[in-house]
């Protein structure tokens, strides 16, 4: 694994870990944010392991699906996850009114932790 790849996934589990802090603290909207990018650095970084960057989310997740969903390198799961997590990320980021509830969050945190398990694996095995 390069270092690049490896700051990547460093990087996703502290998204994730401040995501679970900001829950516990009373902030689901910039919880559910920071659980997004927990999984947008984690895609970021298995694409990587391929030789593949992008320079935008859209492209991110459209790769991602193609490089490893569709192969079923990975569960195509991991691919609705991303692309759910970003909807949820959107609606606490820029929504008005009622934000990201507790059962979102708790759902985006539950995905960010499988997708990070999953591609610790994947990129172990290799």
């Amino acid at each position: 694994m390069t270092p690049e790849t490896l700051a990547l996934l460093d990087k996703a589990r502290a998204s994730y870990r401040a995501a679970v802090l900001l829950g516990q603290q009373g902030y689901p909207d910039f919880a559910a944010s920071r659980a997004y990018y927990a999984m947008f650095y984690t895609a970021e970084a298995l694409l990587l392991s391929r030789g593949l960057s992008f320079s935008s989310h859209a492209a991110v997740i459209a790769a991602f699906g193609r490089e490893f969903a569709r192969p079923k390198d990975l569960d195509a799961k991991f691919h609705r996850y991303l692309i759910d997590a970003q909807d949820v990320r959107n609606l606490g980021d820029y929504g008005i009114g009622p934000g990201v509830s507790e059962d979102q969050l708790q759902e985006l945190l539950t995905w960010a932790q499988e997708f990070l398990a999953a591609a610790d694996s994947l990129l172990l095995s290799d």
